[in-house]
């Protein structure tokens, strides 16, 4: 049920080892989301110790994601050309610099600076990973069971961070990520090497269509909405009395809630329909992500927190799948990743104004909620006449 776009000659991870080709995308999955998964601690930390507000915060932020999505649109067009291990290899040098370099530096435009420097990186990271994953005969699975690996690997990283930044500060927690990038991109070398196929070099003039427009749209208000609280989710569990600590714990159970997961998504995303699937997990990210900023207690946030993980990680290679069975392929695919980037960064601009204009964070899950249901409507046309076909 599920294929690429590609040809057996393409499709290198397909005749590589398994365990190194998932070592490979495991890695370079985590080196890509590093900045989505732990940003929200460098950002209590730089408040916490510079006094920066938090629609400052939520600019720096949004720094780093809409450079992220500028270098995912830049690779797009030139997608079958480029090798995803040396890609990767570029991507890890800019990263572990920009991390290198924040960790000197209080000023704010040249922490501005190193948001953008990161951003570049993770997204040529991204853009890497989506490449070596188009190549193999199915994309959906060999994302599925990175984000797997990621989650694993965050689980431990998610306690570690906090700990970092209780006895070390932000200074500690940069240079402590940058060495995460070290071991990360050393890994990601083991990603399928090679270039796309040139018999399929015309898929770059192939137009993106209505249907891969909704897929864009659909991505757009799934991340919009689920991820504006995402640079003050810590802030919002520690506005109900939550040390970073503990929400490191809640962090490193819904990760590896999310490993289990999308290790189960893997198995059997092949044999899944497209549409009522999807249509779950967005409908469950939604409820949680309304659930955020709106319950007081700590156990019920452990306990959104945790379903939220899982179920946005569950939503994305699912949303991905539609992208890469589209006529566009892995052009497609890399622009759905830059989307996702781009709405998050604006995103993040409205949370922190909103919640620098209201005082508290209390309303930022229930809009985003609302937004990120929006996507069903925008994403169940194209997985609807996917299963038909499939049938």
């Amino acid at each position: 049920m599920d294929h690429a776009h590609g040809t057996a000659g393409s499709q290198q991870a397909d005749t590589a080892p398994f365990l190194l080709t998932l070592i490979g995308i495991g890695a370079a999955t985590a080196a890509a989301h590093i900045g989505n998964n732990f940003t929200t601690y460098l950002v209590g930390g730089l408040m916490d110790r510079f006094g920066f507000t938090p629609f400052a915060m939520g600019a720096w932020n949004m720094a780093e994601t809409l450079s992220y999505a500028a270098a995912m649109f830049l690779v797009a067009p030139r997608a079958r050309g480029l090798d995803a291990r040396v890609l990767a290899m570029i991507a890890s040098a800019v990263v572990i610099a920009a991390q290198a370099g924040s960790a000197l530096t209080g000023a704010y435009p040249l922490l501005l600076a190193g948001r953008i420097g990161t951003g570049l990186g993770f997204g040529l990271m991204n853009s890497a990973l989506n490449l070596a994953a188009g190549r193999t005969g199915n994309p959906a699975r060999w994302i599925s069971l990175g984000i797997a690996v990621q989650t694993l690997l965050y689980s431990g990283i998610a306690i570690v961070v906090p700990m970092i930044g209780r006895d070390y500060g932000a200074e500690g927690m940069f240079f402590g990520l940058a060495g995460i990038s070290v071991l990360f991109g050393l890994c990601a070398l083991l990603l399928p090497g090679g270039k796309g196929a040139v018999e399929n070099g015309a898929e770059a003039a192939v137009p993106i269509g209505a249907e891969g427009w909704r897929v864009l749209l659909a991505m757009a208000l799934f991340s919009f909405g689920s991820l504006a609280i995402w640079p003050f989710i810590e802030r919002t569990a520690h506005a109900i009395g939550i040390p970073a600590t503990q929400f490191g714990l809640y962090q490193s159970a819904a990760v590896l809630a999310s490993a289990v997961g999308n290790a189960g998504l893997a198995l059997v995303i092949g044999r899944l329909p497209r549409a009522w699937p999807l249509a779950a997990a967005l409908g469950a990210c939604a409820a949680m992500c309304g659930l955020l900023t709106t319950v007081g207690s700590a156990p019920a946030f452990g306990a959104a927190f945790v379903a939220f993980m899982v179920s946005w990680f569950l939503t994305y290679p699912l949303l991905i799948r539609l992208a890469y069975a589209q006529p566009a392929g892995e052009r497609l695919a890399v622009m759905t990743s830059g989307t996702w980037l781009l709405a998050q960064s604006l995103g993040s601009l409205a949370a922190g104004a909103m919640a620098q204009g209201f005082g508290a964070y209390t309303l930022i899950g229930p809009v985003g909620g609302v937004i990120c249901a929006l996507a069903i409507a925008a994403a169940l046309p194209v997985a609807r006449r996917l299963d038909r076909e499939a049938a």
